[in-house]
């Protein structure tokens, strides 16, 4: 997890999509974020704005079951790949977006401009292809059809991560 602050608060975060999910509630520095991105290491999925990004990115989760969010979908297509996604949060607020009077919707527009996501299609003139490396959203589920089964793997998934880094650190 990654922390970057101006002016002494967060103006965004990275965090792996496995921590992510066993982040319970939206902890009280995070609840100025109101960006959020998905991505793998060399691609942006999407990009999207709310006034709490930290609950749409869970609402994002849950809607992918009903397909009535492609991020979603995606995410449980390819899992447990997508456990190593990386989400994002922003602050509209960040320096980042001065320019543009941090204004939330000129921000969004400005990050889909910049990354081209997969699954924008508002603002996004040449979204970027999926990569062959990822099965789309329209493909069959690759996992439970139980969120909380989701988090147990998830959680797993930290603890080994853990271990491994207190054992070779």
């Amino acid at each position: 997890m990654r922390f970057y602050k101006a002016n002494g608060m967060a103006d965004h975060i990275f965090l792996p999509l496995k921590r992510f999910l066993v982040t319970a509630e939206c902890p009280p520095d995070w609840r100025s974020f109101d960006l959020y991105l998905f991505r793998a290491d060399d691609v942006v999925f999407y990009v999207g704005q709310s006034y709490r990004a930290f609950e749409r990115v869970s609402q994002h989760l849950y809607d992918g079951y009903k397909a009535r969010s492609i991020v979603g979908r995606f995410i449980l297509c390819n899992w447990p790949t997508s456990l190593n996604f990386t989400i994002e949060l922003w602050s509209s607020q960040a320096d980042r977006f001065a320019a543009l009077d941090h204004d939330l919707n000129a921000a969004e527009r400005s990050l889909i401009e910049q990354y081209a996501p997969c699954f924008n299609e508002t603002y996004n003139v040449r979204p970027t292809p999926l990569p062959d490396r990822f099965a789309p959203p329209n493909a069959p589920l690759r996992c439970s059809r139980s969120p909380n089964k989701l988090i147990h793997e998830a959680e797993r998934a930290v603890q080994a991560e853990d271990r491994k880094a207190w054992l070779t650190g």
